[in-house]
This record gives structure tokens, sequence and C-alpha cells, in this order.
């Protein structure tokens, strides 16, 4: 989840950044998905106006690297969606684009029951299935160890216990 957090004056450039991340995936570049709603003043933890942008783990990587090289004067709260919605999700798990903002906590529940699953019906991020097995995951980490002997300036993993 990455919260896109404004001050009055930058709400311009929010709404472009907004616009561009649409028309990106409208064009295959990623998936990403703005909330409908921009909020224009502050709102939940928000001490500023702030709109959300829902991120699946499989274009993760692609949508951070836009919003960092494209921000501008913004900055953007990027945070994991699990139970702990308040006490972890937007306090120690997070990563700031940009200057950070002091965040009311209390404004947000302390645990879900569910982990919160967005957008079921495109079967990414939480409500997609498992593409590699962890017996998969452990040959392929083998393979990487394996190609990378080689490489100088590669760290080497430490033996597996």
């Amino acid at each position: 989840m990455c919260d896109v957090l404004d001050k009055t004056d930058f709400f311009p450039d929010c709404l472009t950044v907004r616009d561009s991340v649409l028309r990106l995936r409208r064009d295959g570049a990623f998936v990403a998905v703005p909330l409908f709603r921009v909020n224009t003043a502050p709102i939940g933890p928000h001490p500023v106006g702030s709109y959300e942008i829902w991120v699946p783990q499989e274009t993760f990587s692609a949508v951070f690297s836009y919003l960092c090289m494209n921000r501008g004067n913004l900055s953007i709260l990027v945070h994991p969606l699990t139970r702990e919605q308040s006490a972890e999700d937007h306090d120690t798990r997070v990563a700031w684009i940009g200057p950070s903002y002091p965040l009311d906590l209390t404004a947000l529940p302390l645990r879900s029951e569910e982990i919160p699953l967005q957008y079921p019906s495109l079967r990414l991020g939480y409500s997609a299935k498992p593409q590699l097995t962890l017996e998969m995951r452990m040959k392929l980490g083998a393979n990487v160890e394996h190609l990378l002997a080689s490489e100088k300036e590669a760290a080497r993993a430490p033996p597996r216990v």
C-alpha cells in the first residue's frame, strides 16, 4: 500500500502523479490501483491530504521505482497490509519516499481478524495462489548461489544448518 501525502499547495502534483499511475496501469506498465477517493484534508492517521494506491507484490518494484523518480514534492508512505494495521503497518513496517510526517496511530484499529484482501478479482497479492512452492524456492536459491559462486563482488549466503 502506498499512501500519497500532500500539503494543500501540492494538490495539483498529487493528482498529476495519480493520473500518471492510472495511465501506466492502463498501458500495462504495472498493476497499481489508486483508490477513487482523494482526501483534500487530514483523515485517519494522515495529518495532511492523501490518497491510497494499492500495489500487489507482483508489480511492487516497478511502482516503487516510478514513485521514487516521479513524486516531485510529495511524500509517500509505503507499508504492508496485515492484521496489525496500526501498531506495525503504519509505525515500524514503513518506508517513506520523501520527507516523513508524524502519523496519528490512535486513528487506526490495533488489529483486524482477517488479512485485508483488496481487489481479489485480480488474483494478485494476497489473493494470488503461490506460484512457487517452498521446495521450488529452495532449488531456485541453490541455483542462484551456484551461479554467483564465481562472482567476486557477490556476498555468499551462510550454510544451511
